[in-house]
């Protein structure tokens, strides 16, 4: 693996995040071209709505609950590729030509997750398979909303482009990562 790097996510100043500290995430990507990240929420858990493993999803609508989400794109290219990851262990993926023009996800490798939970912080790893990731130099938005227990969200994001919460604009793939060097 490559060194690796930790950001911390900022709430939306228009979704209100009461009884979080912070939400960070470590992410390094490997000599193989994949990539590993470990999203650490800290905070009151008990004033969030987390799902439970027994608790399905429906996949498509993931981000619709608490989800730890990362989109990512070929350097230079419009297409990119969404992944949301839930409490809960299940993810889904999504691929888009263009801005929210998706396209059909070709199957690839899952993800392998790790879900802990202790007190007053939720921890997600994820590792993504070279196979799941374009080439070469890549833009990621590292992302997350969480349900509060009220049923609002609050949405989490490295940049936030200006007006409401939007994680497809490319102004919020702020992390920019170099290619693999074999």
């Amino acid at each position: 693996m490559t060194a690796s790097s930790s950001i911390t996510l900022v709430c939306h100043p228009d979704t209100p995040a009461t009884g979080l500290q912070s939400i960070r995430v470590e992410f390094e990507r490997g000599a193989d071209g994949g990539l590993h990240l470990i999203y650490r929420l800290e905070g009151d858990l008990d004033v969030l709505r987390i799902p439970e493993a027994a608790t399905p999803l429906p996949p498509e609508r993931l981000w619709a609950y608490t989800c730890f989400e990362v989109f990512v794109c070929a350097y230079s290219l419009d297409a990119y590729r969404e992944f949301n990851f839930s409490p809960n262990g299940q993810w889904a993926r999504f691929d888009f030509a263009t801005y929210r023009g998706r396209v059909p996800s070709p199957v690839g490798p899952a993800p392998r997750l790790l879900i802990t939970r202790d007190a007053g912080v939720l921890s997600l790893a994820a590792d993504l398979e070279a196979a799941c990731l374009p080439a070469g130099e890549l833009r990621l938005g590292i992302t997350a909303v969480i349900e509060h227990g009220d049923g609002h969200h609050s949405y989490w994001a490295l940049a936030h482009p200006p007006g409401k919460p939007d994680f497809h604009h490319r102004d919020g793939f702020a992390v920019a990562l170099k290619a693999p060097t074999p």
